[in-house]
């Protein structure tokens, strides 16, 4: 017996039903969500790399310049991709960790200071979600708030419809200037195999359930 049916036969012997009028998978979200935590704690899912934020149009950062309040202050980045600093006017942001950014403000910001200390970090990390499309009962965007599997996504969009293909589930995920699609067979996951598949999603991902 796989380590999913020793799990789900220890749940007062209820089983998985996936779809059914709609009903979320695992036995409920909040089973989902529990069960996934504990697949992102196995060795297997711990491998998965760690991706630096990046920044995306509408979020907030904090910009602390050491010893000169006239420069410390909230910026948010705008939806032509700036932010506008000031003594350096606009600034490319979206798609830029906030250390690189950081890096090139203080560079630039020497012209002006002598040895300036500069810390830019994510206030409002408002651009930060993914999204749930297709067969699934709550299709929608969610907030990237937490370390999210997934896994765990599926459980938020409410599980999936009668009629969904859980073997031909796509990630879309941007890579640079194209995009990569990412495939997900939930029927492995369900069978105990394969739990490497179920990666930590990134800003912007979308899961398309056909």
């Amino acid at each position: 017996m796989s380590g999913l049916r020793r799990y789900f036969s220890g749940h007062r012997g209820r089983q998985l039903r996936v779809g059914t009028a709609g009903f979320a998978l695992l036995f409920g979200v909040g089973a989902a969500l529990s069960f996934a935590d504990q697949v992102a704690e196995t060795p297997t899912a711990s491998r998965n790399p760690v991706v630096e934020y990046r920044i995306g149009a509408g979020d907030v950062l904090q910009l602390f310049v050491w010893k000169e309040p006239d420069l410390t202050r909230e910026i948010t980045v705008r939806f032509d991709g700036k932010v506008t600093v000031p003594l350096l006017g606009d600034l490319e942001a979206v798609g830029r960790t906030p250390q690189g950014l950081s890096d090139e403000i203080s560079a630039s910001l020497a012209r002006f200071l002598a040895a300036p200390q500069v810390t830019l970090g994510v206030l409002h990390a408002n651009s930060a979600r993914f999204h749930v499309l297709g067969q699934v009962a709550k299709p929608g965007d969610f907030p990237l708030t937490r370390r999210t599997t997934i896994l765990q996504a599926l459980a938020l969009a409410g599980g999936f419809k009668e009629f969904a293909k859980t073997d031909s589930i796509l990630i879309i995920r941007q890579e640079g200037e194209g995009e990569t699609a990412l495939p997900f067979n939930y029927k492995k996951i369900e069978g105990g195999r394969d739990l490497s598949q179920d990666t930590v999603l990134r800003p912007g991902d979308t899961i398309l359930v056909p």
